[in-house]
C-alpha cells in the first residue's frame, strides 16, 4: 500500500516565488495601492459591459493580456476610484493599445458624483498626457504629488484616445503610492483633570 507524500514540502513555494518576483514597475518607496481600493464603490461611466472596469483595474485580471477596459458609445470613460483610508498618490500606470489607448487623462481627488455634464466644471488636481510608448511600455507617471496627499477617492477622466478612435482600451490601470497614518480616535486614552 503505497502513501502520498506530505503536501508540506511543497506549500512554502508559491508564497516564496510571489515575494521573490516583485513587480519591476513600482516607483521606489512606493506600493501598488490595489489592495486599498474599496471595490464596492467603484463605478465606470460609458464601459462597454462586456469589457468593464474590473478587466484594467483588478489584480489578476489586469495582467491577462486577453482582457481589457473598453468605452462604449464614444471614446471618453470617466471612472471613480474611493479608498478604504486615505492614501498618498504618487504615480499611475496605464497600459493599453498604440491606437485605441488613452491619450488625455485628467485626475479629481475627492470630486465625489461627477459627471460627464459637469466634468468640465471642475479643475482637474493633475492632467497626464499619454504617449503611446508610455502604454506599450507599461512605466508609471508621476503625479502632481502635494495634489494627491489626502485622497479618499480619485476620479479618472479618459477624454480621449492616441488616434482618435471611437473606442478606447485599457488593457491595465495601476495606482502606486502610500497609505496615510491616521489616527484611531477609539485608540487614544481620555485624559482626565485633576
Amino acid at each position: 500500500m503505497a502513501t502520498a507524500p506530505a503536501p508540506t514540502a511543497a506549500a512554502p513555494a508559491p508564497a516564496a516565488a510571489a515575494a521573490a518576483a516583485p513587480s519591476a514597475s513600482v516607483p521606489r518607496g512606493q506600493v501598488d495601492l490595489v489592495d486599498f481600493i474599496d471595490w464596492t464603490g467603484v463605478d465606470c461611466l460609458n464601459q462597454d459591459p462586456a469589457h468593464a472596469i474590473a478587466n484594467a483595474l483588478k489584480q489578476g485580471y489586469r495582467e491577462d493580456e486577453g482582457l481589457h477596459l473598453a468605452s462604449d458609445s464614444d471614446e471618453q470613460l470617466l471612472i471613480y476610484i474611493p479608498f478604504m483610508q486615505v492614501i498618498k498618490l504618487h504615480s499611475a500606470l496605464f497600459k493599453g493599445p498604440e491606437e485605441e489607448g488613452p491619450k488625455t487623462v485628467k485626475l479629481f481627488s475627492n470630486r465625489e458624483h461627477m459627471g460627464f455634464s459637469n466634468v468640465n466644471d471642475f479643475p482637474p488636481s493633475d492632467s497626464v498626457d499619454l504617449s503611446s510608448s508610455h502604454l506599450l511600455e507599461g512605466k508609471p507617471v508621476t503625479l502632481k504629488y502635494v495634489k494627491f496627499q489626502n485622497v479618499r477617492s480619485l476620479t479618472m477622466f479618459i477624454e480621449d484616445n492616441q488616434s482618435g478612435a471611437d473606442i478606447t482600451k485599457i488593457q491595465k490601470i495601476a495606482l502606486y503610492g502610500t497609505t496615510v497614518d491616521t489616527t484611531n480616535m477609539k485608540d487614544l486614552k481620555k485624559i482626565e483633570e485633576h
